[in-house]
């Protein structure tokens, strides 16, 4: 055991994942006992976390459990807990067993990068036929999650900082990951198509040479969703219906009304959704964290607004009663800019004031009131 964990690569890995797991248990252990969730819902909620913390992990450890269980407390996502189980998760993993399988398969000899495309392929058509297209929001949040780690994670690794490690090529984790995650979300959910301009985006930024047929799929992904989006939510009476009327009246239908964007009341309402996630504090803090980010991490923040715009414009134009939820990705991103705003917030402090260890808890602990607020809300406290 020893020497396995005094293995360097395992050792680093450690270092990098500790966080996400500490994290995820904890809300683990409150979605199955606060929120009465079935074990395996509850992984698959913990699975999804994790992925955020894994991006916020670059900002420190401790920030980056307290941002995780902030986005696990929140309204939106801490009311996918309760109900009954499901075998999704367990049928997910099963066909992806069976696609890395392939993938191995076809992978072992001079073309790795066909035998990754056979598993992918392998692995959609497997998942259209037993599974269909169940539109599971823990399913979609699952995806959106490890979406944007992965776009996040190639980002800095193609485009680093000045200071930081020197560019390097995207490794195939990050390829053809994201193109699973890409498929597999399309399949689930048609509106994970609102991530596929901050995907390509982001594999187009990345200095990697990416086959045609990657491009591909992307393209016939995008030609699916916006088919299903538009069979789900568009084709309806409710398009032409004037939004500003539907809010003054409190309309709510799980379909789009075309001139929602052009309502002031709609952008007050989404203002207020976000506020209502993570309290005032928290929306200014999104704010500043993105500027920040826009600033010392260019592509990042680009690509980051470029997924919070489409999924805001969405927002502002669907009226169902679960957009807090189907906007989960929006909220995801805006925890982010938060934790990074906190992140940056610390070392000012501690530049400003020319010490670290005594400053250095300060922001963690002012940052570590939001979850316990927000869980305060949860059992009724407050």
């Amino acid at each position: 055991m020893r020497e396995t964990l005094s293995n360097p690569r395992i050792k680093t890995l450690w270092q990098m994942v500790w966080p996400a797991v500490i994290s995820a248990g904890v809300a683990l252990a409150a979605f199955i006992t606060i929120g009465h969730t079935p074990p395996i819902r509850a992984f698959g909620l913990a699975a999804a976390l994790m992925g955020v913390v894994l991006t916020l992990r670059r900002f420190g450890a401790v920030l980056a459990i307290i941002g995780g269980l902030a986005l696990a407390f929140s309204p939106a996502y801490w009311s996918q807990t309760g109900g009954t189980e499901s075998a999704a998760f367990g049928l997910i993993a099963l066909l992806l067993g069976g696609a890395l399988l392939t993938t191995a398969v076809f992978g072992a000899g001079k073309r790795p990068l066909l035998g990754a495309a056979a598993g992918i392929v392998l692995f959609a058509v497997l998942f259209w036929v037993l599974v269909g297209t169940p539109r599971s929001l823990r399913l979609t949040t699952f995806f959106s999650a490890w979406a944007l780690f992965l776009m996040i994670d190639a980002l800095l690794t193609a485009n680093p900082r000045p200071d930081g490690p020197p560019p390097a090529s995207l490794r195939p984790y990050h390829t053809m990951g994201l193109l699973l995650l890409l498929v597999l979300g399309v399949l689930n959910d048609p509106l994970f198509t609102l991530m596929i301009p901050a995907a390509a985006l982001a594999m187009g930024w990345s200095r990697t040479p990416l086959p045609r047929w990657y491009w591909a799929i992307f393209i016939v992904m995008s030609g699916v969703g916006l088919v299903g989006v538009s069979q789900l939510y568009l084709n309806t009476n409710w398009w032409l219906y004037p939004a500003a009327e539907a809010q003054a009246r409190g309309i709510t239908v799980p379909y789009v009304m075309a001139d929602g964007w052009r309502a002031g009341t709609r952008w007050v309402a989404l203002i207020q959704m976000v506020i209502g996630q993570f309290t005032l504090i928290g929306a200014a803090l999104g704010v500043i964290g993105l500027t920040r980010l826009a600033r010392w991490y260019p592509p990042v923040g680009v690509v980051s607004m470029v997924a919070y715009g489409c999924y805001g414009v969405w927002g502002l134009v669907y009226f169902g009663s679960d957009q807090a939820v189907l906007l989960l990705p929006l909220l995801m991103i805006q925890m982010i800019w938060v934790t990074y705003a906190v992140y940056t917030f610390s070392h000012w402090l501690q530049r400003s004031l020319h010490v670290t260890t005594e400053v250095a808890w300060l922001a963690p602990v002012i940052f570590a009131l939001l979850p316990l607020l927000l869980l305060t809300r949860i059992v009724g406290w407050v």
